[in-house]
C-alpha cells in the first residue's frame, strides 16, 4: 500500500449520488452520522459511479496498489468508513476506495485498516524478490502496530499476492527494465524499487 491522493468529484457525483441518498435517509428518519438500521436496505446510488471511480484513480486498486482492468469485473467501490456505522457516509465521494474485489471483501465492514488517503510515505516496506510487505521498522511502534493490522486484515502477505508483487519485479528485471511500465501496473513494486534504488 502506497499513499493515495483523493481524487476529485464527478461533476454529477451531488445530483446522482449524495442528493439521492440523503434524501432517502432523511424521508427513511435515518441520522446522517449513526449506523443505519439495517446497511443493507441502504440504496446503492454509488454503484453509478464505479467506473467514474476506476477512472479518477486510473484503475489502482487502493489496497493493492495494482492495475486491473476495468473490463475484468474485478472493480469495486470500498466504504472505507463502513455502510454499517455511518449511514451518510454511504454517499460521499471521499469515502470512496477503489478496490479489488478481494480486497474489498477482506476489508468488509472492519476499522482496522489504514487508510490509503493520507498515508505516511514508506509506512510499508517490500522485499523485492520475494512480494513480502512489513510495516517500516523505523515508525514508532503504535504505527508498526496498524500497519500489521492492515497486513493481515487485508491478506496483503498471502502466498498469491506477494507471488504477484515478487513477479512483477522479477519480469521488470529480465524484461523490459521499463520503469513506466512498472510504475503503472505495479505501483507500490515501482515505489519500493525505486526507494531502494533499484530501478
Amino acid at each position: 500500500m502506497i499513499p493515495v491522493e483523493l481524487q476529485q468529484e464527478p461533476r454529477n457525483f451531488d445530483q446522482r449520488v449524495r442528493q439521492r441518498g440523503l434524501n432517502w435517509l432523511a424521508n427513511e428518519g435515518v441520522a446522517l452520522d449513526a449506523p443505519p438500521p439495517m446497511a443493507s436496505a441502504l440504496p446503492a446510488y454509488w454503484q453509478s459511479m464505479n467506473k467514474p471511480l476506476w477512472d479518477a484513480y486510473g484503475g489502482t486498486c487502493a489496497y493493492l496498489s495494482i492495475f486491473f482492468e476495468w473490463s475484468t469485473g474485478a472493480s469495486s467501490t470500498d466504504h472505507f468508513i463502513a455502510k454499517s456505522s455511518n449511514a451518510g457516509a454511504a454517499y460521499e465521494w471521499s469515502n470512496y476506495r477503489l478496490a479489488c474485489l478481494g480486497a474489498n471483501r477482506s476489508k468488509n465492514k472492519f476499522d482496522d485498516v489504514l487508510d490509503p488517503i493520507g498515508l505516511a510515505p514508506e509506512t510499508f516496506h517490500l522485499n523485492l524478490l520475494t512480494g513480502h510487505i512489513r510495516p517500516n521498522p523505523s515508525l514508532g511502534t503504535q504505527i508498526q502496530n496498524d500497519a500489521q493490522r492492515t497486513i493481515d486484515r487485508l491478506k496483503l502477505n498471502d502466498p498469491e499476492t506477494m507471488s504477484m508483487r515478487a513477479r512483477f519485479f522479477s519480469e521488470y528485471v529480465k524484461q523490459d527494465r521499463t520503469s513506466g511500465c512498472l510504475k503503472k501496473y505495479a505501483p507500490f513494486v515501482w515505489y519500493e524499487a525505486d526507494r531502494q534504488e533499484m530501478l
